[in-house]
């Protein structure tokens, strides 16, 4: 994966993602960690990256993230996750799920 440009602000931004997690916890919306909170920030809210971004924008972007918009990244990204079915061929996926296919056996 490509390193974000904003990549070198992780670390001075990591107390402030720390507060945002526990804010969240803090509302009941349960375990959320500072590298979630952080791939938020990278693939919705820094799309466009700017090429000096200010430190003062970065720490209000950190700051500003709603609970509704951070849980509906995460719903989404849950959606887009892999197929655990792509390795089983049409045989194998029919005696998982119906129970047929084992010819093999005398009745």
């Amino acid at each position: 994966m490509k390193i974000h440009p904003y990549e070198h602000f992780h670390e001075s931004l990591e107390p402030l993602l720390t507060s945002k997690a526990e804010e969240l916890k803090l509302f009941g919306y349960g375990k959320v960690t500072n590298d979630q909170l952080w791939d938020f920030l990278q693939l919705k809210v820094w799309k466009k990256p700017v090429d000096e971004p200010r430190l003062s924008q970065l720490v209000n972007d950190v700051l500003g993230i709603k609970a509704g918009d951070f849980m509906n990244f995460k719903t989404v990204e849950s959606f887009r996750s892999p197929n655990w079915f792509e390795d089983i061929d049409q045989k194998e996926l029919e005696v998982l799920l119906y129970g047929v296919g084992n010819e093999d056996s005398d009745d």
